[in-house]
């Protein structure tokens, strides 16, 4: 049902319209709290889309959104696949699984696992359910934790028991071991140093070398200057969008 996205194909890769979220607080008498109003944007192959704004101004629920984790209150998010576009607030929720593993990655701030599954089983887990032979899979596992300087003496220990920048890299490696079409990061070099800070600058380059799109919060500004194809300001509850340039 999920095939790959063409590269070529046209219209973008993920179109956003008129998007809206609102939470309604049932603890304080059904307040509704409006977070996200009539946002639109899109999504191009080999691009990096870094959303400026501070924080709480909506970043990571916009992701959680394309995600799935979070249903809009109005508006549509469209992925277009080589056979026509797929619409993603139409979706059911049993499809939502499938998408996940074949076409949308994601890096959020925390990393969420099974408790006492170790590093190496939580990032060969995606390409498993990719369909990818167990040998192959552990050894593109093996692979990614050792660039991302994760100690072999880890690898299989519950990420549980990490620190929290051991722990981001088991989240980044679970994301970039998969050539995802799209990729949605929330802070992925938070708790890191400098050297995988580096790493990780790489891996979303590589990733946009194959062509995926790519849209990312990034607190940290030399690392939003240097991945950043363009820039969507966020401000309020409205999207304003300007082009920036990557170096």
């Amino acid at each position: 049902m999920f095939a790959t996205p063409s590269i070529d194909a046209e219209p973008p890769l993920l179109e956003v319209e008129a998007l809206s979220k609102r939470f309604v607080l049932h603890a304080r008498d059904g307040l509704a709290l409006e977070v996200m109003r009539e946002l639109s944007f899109s999504l191009r192959r080999a691009e990096c889309l870094v959303l400026d704004g501070p924080s709480g101004i909506g970043k990571s629920t916009l992701l959680k959104l394309i995600h799935g984790d979070y249903l809009a209150s109005g508006g549509r998010i469209r992925l277009n696949f080589a056979d026509g576009p797929l619409e993603l607030t139409e979706l059911p929720a049993s499809a939502w699984h499938r998408l996940r593993a074949r076409t949308i990655g994601y890096v959020s701030q925390f990393l969420r696992v099974v408790p006492r599954v170790p590093a190496e089983e939580v990032v060969i887990e995606p390409l498993l359910a990719r369909g990818v032979d167990e040998r192959t899979a552990r050894d593109r596992a093996r692979e990614m934790l050792a660039r991302l300087n994760l100690p072999e003496r880890l690898w299989r220990l519950p990420p549980g028991t990490f620190s929290g920048g051991e722990q981001q890299r088991v989240n980044l490696a679970r994301a970039f071991v998969v050539d995802y079409p799209i990729l949605l990061l929330d802070e992925p070099t938070a708790s890191l140093d400098g050297a995988n800070r580096e790493v990780v600058i790489e891996l979303i380059d590589r990733a946009r070398r194959r062509g995926a799109g790519m849209i990312g919060i990034f607190h940290d500004p030399d690392v939003r200057e240097r991945v950043a194809d363009r820039r969507l300001a966020l401000e309020g509850h409205l999207l304003g969008a300007r082009e920036g340039i990557r170096r």
